[in-house]
C-alpha cells in the first residue's frame, strides 16, 4: 500500500461529532467559527491504521478484546528505536486516556488535602483534577524570558518542603509553552522530588512530537533511581490522530506503586479496553514511523511558518519557541487588552476559535494557545483573520 503523505489536503469534518468542528454552540461559540484550539490534528492517520479497523469493522463482531501477542513486542521496538527507553511487560497497563491515567494516579499515590505540586501555565485537566479531587494545588510557575519558559528549581523545592508535596505532575513535553525538558533540567527537578519522596506522574503524551535541535527523553530514563518513584504515561493516540479511539500505554517500575494505581483503576470498574484502540495503536507501533517522520517535517514547516508570518504581519503578537507538540502559545499582552476583551476580539473580529491562556493559569492571561497541525491553507488563512484583531 502507497503510504499517503499529503498533509495539506482538507479534509472537511463537520457532521462527524467532532469536538473540535461540530460543537461551537454548546461550547459558547458561534457557528461558522474557524476552531484552531483543541489538541487533535486534522490529517487523516496512517492509511495502514484505516485498513485495519475498516477490517475490523467489517467482521461485525465487537466483543470484549485484550492486546493481541504482536502488541508488547511492538510497543517494545517502538519505545527502545525512538527514546532509548526500554520497557518491561511487567510494567504495562493500559487506560482509556491519560488524563483518566493522571485522575486515578492521584487518588492511589495521594489522600485528601494532600498537596501536588504543578508548574503553570499548563494543561489545565491538571488543574481540574488536582481540585476536583480535593487535593492541595501547589504551583512553582514556570518563568517566561520573552523567548522561552524556564523552571524555579529553588521555588519548586521549597515550596515541596513548605506545603509537604506529596506529588508532581510533570508535563513533557509542555503544553501550552512548547519546551522540550533537556535532560539536566529534568535531572535536577528528579533529584529535588527524589530527594524529598515526592512521586513523579508524567504526561508525556506530545513526546512524538519533538522538532530539529530537541529530542524528548522519558523521564524515568534520565537516571535510574528516577524509575522508582514515577509513572509514565503515554499514547500514540494523539500522534496517530485517533485520541477517540482511547488506549494510552502507562509504564510503573515500581511494584508497590503499580499495584496501588492497578487496584485504584479496578475500583473504578474498567477493565477491556477499546476493540478498535488496541488494534489502531498495534499497527501504529508495528508501520507508522515513515508517515510520522514525515508529518513531523510538515508540522515544524507549519511552526516556523506561524513565526515568520507574525513577526511579517502582526509583530505585536510574539511566539514562544516551540520545541516540541503541535501548539503555538502566543503572546498578545502587548495589545494592553484584557483577557475578556482579548478573547471577545478574536471571536468577533477573527472569526477564530483559539484556546484562552487563563484556562491554563493565572500565567497564562494575555496568552492564546493555537494549534497548527492542519493544512497550510487553513492555517494561513487563520492567521490573515488573525491580524483583523488591530482594527
Amino acid at each position: 500500500m502507497d503510504i499517503d503523505f499529503n498533509f495539506n489536503k482538507i479534509i472537511d469534518r463537520h457532521n462527524t461529532g467532532s469536538l473540535k468542528y461540530d460543537c461551537c454552540k454548546q461550547r459558547g461559540r458561534p457557528e461558522g467559527i474557524i476552531p484552531m484550539w483543541i489538541a487533535d490534528m486534522d490529517f487523516k492517520t496512517h492509511p495502514r491504521i484505516i485498513e485495519a479497523l475498516r477490517s475490523v469493522a467489517e467482521h461485525g463482531i465487537y466483543g470484549y478484546s485484550e492486546p493481541q501477542l504482536e502488541y508488547f513486542p511492538a510497543m517494545k521496538n517502538w519505545f527502545s528505536r525512538r527514546f532509548n527507553f526500554h520497557i518491561t511487560e511487567e510494567s504495562h497497563f493500559q487506560t482509556p486516556g491519560i488524563v483518566f491515567a493522571l485522575a486515578h494516579a492521584i487518588k492511589a499515590f495521594t489522600k485528601e488535602n494532600d498537596a501536588i505540586i504543578i508548574q503553570q501555565p499548563v494543561y489545565y485537566p491538571f488543574i481540574e483534577i488536582i481540585n476536583k479531587n480535593n487535593r492541595k494545588l501547589i504551583n512553582s510557575p514556570l518563568i517566561f524570558d520573552g523567548e522561552r519558559y524556564r523552571m524555579r528549581f529553588e521555588d519548586f523545592e521549597q515550596k515541596i518542603i513548605d506545603n509537604k508535596v506529596v506529588m508532581f505532575m510533570l508535563c513533557s513535553p509542555h503544553n501550552p509553552v512548547g519546551r522540550v525538558w533537556h535532560p539536566d533540567e529534568l535531572k535536577r527537578i528528579g533529584d529535588i522530588c527524589l530527594k524529598h519522596g515526592v512521586i513523579v506522574v508524567a504526561d508525556e503524551i506530545h513526546a512524538d512530537f519533538v522538532y530539529s535541535n530537541s529530542k524528548h527523553h522519558v523521564f524515568s530514563t534520565v537516571d535510574p533511581k528516577f524509575a522508582d518513584i514515577s509513572m509514565i504515561c503515554t499514547s500514540r493516540g494523539k500522534s496517530f490522530n485517533q485520541a477517540g479511539l482511547q488506549v494510552s500505554d502507562i509504564f510503573v517500575t515500581n511494584s508497590d506503586m503499580r499495584a496501588r494505581i492497578c487496584d485504584q483503576i479496578e475500583m473504578s470498574g474498567y477493565s477491556q479496553r477499546n476493540t478498535f484502540g488496541l488494534v489502531g495503536a498495534k499497527v501504529a507501533y508495528e508501520c507508522g514511523e515513515e508517515w510520522l517522520d514525515a508529518l513531523l517535517i510538515y508540522l515544524e514547516s507549519n511552526r516556523d511558518f506561524v513565526a515568520t508570518y507574525l513577526k511579517t504581519n502582526l509583530p505585536e503578537i510574539k511566539v514562544t519557541r516551540c520545541e516540541g507538540t503541535f501548539l503555538a502559545w502566543l503572546d498578545f499582552r502587548s495589545l494592553k487588552l484584557s483577557q475578556d476583551e482579548l478573547n471577545k476580539k478574536i471571536v468577533s473580529k477573527a472569526n477564530l476559535w483559539l484556546d484562552c491562556g487563563r484556562i491554563f493559569g493565572d500565567e497564562g492571561i494575555g496568552f492564546q494557545r493555537l494549534n497548527f497541525a492542519c493544512s497550510r491553507a487553513v492555517l494561513e488563512n487563520s492567521l490573515s483573520l488573525l491580524t483583523r484583531i488591530k482594527s
